[in-house]
């Protein structure tokens, strides 16, 4: 009797698409975006072409030559040694938690406006540590057993994201009015001062996963088409996803007004402009906040596998502490689950005790949001030098390769690197003025330890490398 031959199924150039937008599209980054203003669509643009593009082309020829668990980590391995593969094992890790603890922040924000109440110390402290250690044993489990809350996540906020564009342009079509109105095309541009330059990193951060979908190449029938395909159709959709909920939060209040709960209240302005009845406001608001916690607990979930195995796979190789290694009976790297939840724990509770989440919750969102953005963009900077370097020394055939040149693939290089130190810088320092390094302060201080954390454990590993 002939063997049975199973034909292996063919990842669709629709699939890469589909899973390009749902691996990037994070819902509470779109108040973020939306405090850009009118410029945020230049931005888009620009960053599409300038790094969106030559990040996930290079993405794609690294994931698909040098296939392994360790993905990013193992690239700037291969290319620098242990101790710069250490330093990106870090910073990909400890943004989780930074982020974990910022979502947390987001949580009590949107229920205090969801149901018009002031929340107490204590009952911050427990809903804020009730969400950690919700999110964080999650983490525990094999995502496919934790796949649908992921599925439905992602059905709920292409949802009420969608509708809160839409609904903002309608409102914007019926009456004329917009908290940020485009006076001339002036508007659509950029300041010209350094603060503007703060903008990167936000547009940047809503790019980053796109290594994942270098993936897929081996189930492609012509990768070499159909990858940089879905890199374009895949950043331009998920370009539309973000800018259609911003611009109706840009609609329905000004840049200075949008805080973590920017959603629901948008939804709530842009409803009563249009005459619709106080009660039926109040349901559809509280029902799209509860949408939008539930997508925070589906976000944290879809990554923490990857961050995890990531994590493990570094203290594994000598890069972070062996406790990150430990797995369970299912093979679920739990205990950096575990610490993601202590560390975020621990961030909580200083916000708390320093009393600063009864005063403004925006703030703490901002600045938990901004420590995870800059350390998340730190992690790929050797991404980028990693990928040139590379090509220069090892000559193991690509199953993909970036198409060009030298001097457009040294262009697809430096530019993305570039924009990434200059995310991170302006992030920290805004426009170098007194004023706003002082009111960055905090999140200059945790950058600068995790700085020092960071070369502690490259310093650990290097006496490993030959």
């Amino acid at each position: 009797m002939k063997d049975k031959v199973v034909k292996k199924k063919k990842f669709r150039l629709v699939d890469a698409i589909l899973a390009t937008v749902c691996i990037t599209l994070v819902a509470e980054s779109v108040t973020p975006s939306a405090a850009i203003g009118n410029s945020q669509y230049f931005w888009w643009i620009l960053l599409i072409i300038a790094f969106c593009l030559p990040y996930g082309l290079i993405s794609a020829e690294l994931g698909s030559t040098f296939q392994s668990e360790g993905g990013m980590y193992d690239w700037v391995k291969k290319a620098f040694g242990k101790k710069w593969a250490a330093r990106v094992a870090w910073n990909y890790w400890i943004n989780f938690p930074l982020w974990i603890a910022s979502l947390a922040v987001a949580v009590t924000d949107v229920i205090m406006n969801i149901f018009d109440i002031e929340l107490s110390i204590i009952w911050l402290l427990v809903l804020q540590l009730a969400y950690t250690w919700i999110v964080s044993l999650l983490g525990t489990q094999r995502i496919g057993e934790s796949k649908w809350i992921v599925n439905l996540g992602t059905f709920f906020k292409i949802a009420f994201m969608v509708g809160l564009g839409f609904l903002g342009i309608y409102v914007f079509i019926k009456t004329g009015e917009s908290a940020n109105p485009v006076t001339s095309v002036a508007d659509l541009f950029p300041s010209l001062d350094l603060a503007g330059l703060s903008f990167i990193s936000v547009i940047i951060f809503n790019f980053l996963g796109f290594e994942v979908v270098a993936t897929f190449t081996d189930d492609m029938e012509n990768p070499k088409k159909e990858i940089p395909k879905a890199l374009i159709i895949g950043g331009s959709l998920m370009a539309l996803f973000y800018i259609l909920p911003a611009t109706g939060v840009n609609i329905a209040m000004t840049t200075e007004q949008a805080e973590a709960s920017g959603i629901t209240e948008s939804f709530a302005i842009l409803l009563s402009s249009l005459g619709v009845n106080d009660a039926l406001i109040r349901t559809i608001v509280i029902v799209v906040g509860l949408m939008f916690i539930y997508t925070m607990v589906a976000n944290i979930v879809s990554w923490s596998f990857g961050v995890n195995s990531v994590a493990k796979y570094s203290a594994n190789d000598g890069g972070l502490p062996k406790s990150f290694a430990k797995t369970n009976k299912k093979g679920v790297p739990y205990m950096a689950s575990i610490i993601n939840g202590l560390v975020a724990t621990v961030i909580v509770l200083i916000g708390v005790i320093l009393g600063e989440v009864s005063e403004s919750a925006s703030n703490l969102f901002w600045t938990f949001f901004s420590f995870s953005l800059v350390t998340l963009l730190m992690s790929y900077i050797p991404l980028f030098p990693a990928f040139l370097k590379l090509r220069k020394t090892d000559k193991t055939q690509r199953a993909y390769k970036v198409p060009g040149g030298k001097v457009l693939i040294n262009l697809m290089t430096y530019i993305p690197l570039i924009l990434l130190i200059a995310g991170i810088i302006f992030t920290l320092f805004i426009d170098f003025t007194k004023e706003s390094i002082m009111a960055n302060l905090p999140l200059i201080i945790g950058v600068a330890i995790s700085l020092v954390i960071q070369e502690i454990l490259a310093f650990r590993v290097k006496k490993e490398i030959q």
